[in-house]
């Protein structure tokens, strides 16, 4: 791996929310995997976020009540704006709610510190979105290492679990490669390895495929399943997909800043 200087180690580098400085096997949808130990269980207790402007206050999610199962793969459809990738955020702490609970195996994330909130979403949530946030000026082993260096991890356990991570992604031949020499594809499963290095026990995903063609696409999809089922790890996928919002085991619909289940 190249000695370079890594920046400056944010939470926002670990979970790829960093401004770009440069351009840039398939489970039948009836079986559900078995819940494992290392899943979360989500419950939400009425959810609401609005937001200023103009003048006006708009709110965008109206007293979301939803649980997440340890082990779920759960996706989430809706009409553009209605408000998915608000709650998604939400969810994973990134921002916070209006009012409401988000309870995350029974602690009350709400109640955490700042620094507290910081160190648990760094080690306890994945994320997953739809342009894949690397850092073009390293390689792709070195910023799937990005979370573990956040989190104090020895440098060189870290080059070894973010390894292990991008060969089980299918990247065994793309350790040293910097994100403008891989394709799209190749790219989203970094960003995918990244999200996974620390064992995140719930990840989220915001259109994790969108700006793939549909074939990459569909690996990507079977990725998805497949790790869910390994590592037991709870998902909830944002996406406008339908093959992909068919296949979770459960589906979510929002509408008018509300979830409801859809069969």
């Amino acid at each position: 791996m190249s000695e370079m200087a890594f920046p400056a180690l944010t939470e926002e580098v670990a979970i790829g929310t960093v401004p770009q400085p440069m351009p840039q096997a398939k489970a039948p949808a009836s079986q559900a995997p078995t819940a494992a130990s290392g899943g979360a269980h989500l419950l939400v207790r009425d959810l609401w976020k609005a937001f200023e402007h103009g003048g006006r206050r708009i709110e965008v999610l109206r007293g979301i009540e939803m649980e997440l199962e340890p082990g779920a793969l759960v996706s989430v459809v809706g009409a553009s704006g209605v408000g998915k990738s608000t709650l998604l955020h939400v969810l994973g702490t990134l921002d916070q709610p209006s009012r409401g609970k988000i309870l995350f195996d029974g602690t009350d994330v709400g109640l955490m510190s700042a620094a507290k909130l910081a160190s648990f979403r760094n080690q306890s949530i994945g994320f997953v979105f739809q342009f894949h946030h690397l850092l073009p000026e390293f390689t792709a082993l070195e910023n799937v290492m990005m979370p573990g260096l956040i989190a104090r991890i020895a440098r060189k356990d870290c080059a070894l679990r973010a390894e292990a991570m991008l060969v089980r992604v299918g990247l065994a031949e793309r350790l040293h490669h910097r994100p403008g020499e891989l394709s799209g594809g190749e790219q989203q499963r970094v960003a995918l390895a990244r999200a996974l290095l620390l064992s995140p026990r719930l990840l989220l995903g915001d259109e994790p495929t969108g700006n793939l063609d549909t074939k990459t696409g569909q690996a990507m999809h079977d990725l998805f399943f497949e790790l869910n089922r390994e590592l037991g790890m709870t998902l909830l996928l944002v996406t406008h997909n339908n093959e992909l919002a068919g296949r979770a085991y459960r589906k979510l619909r929002m509408v008018d800043g509300r979830v409801v289940e859809e069969t």
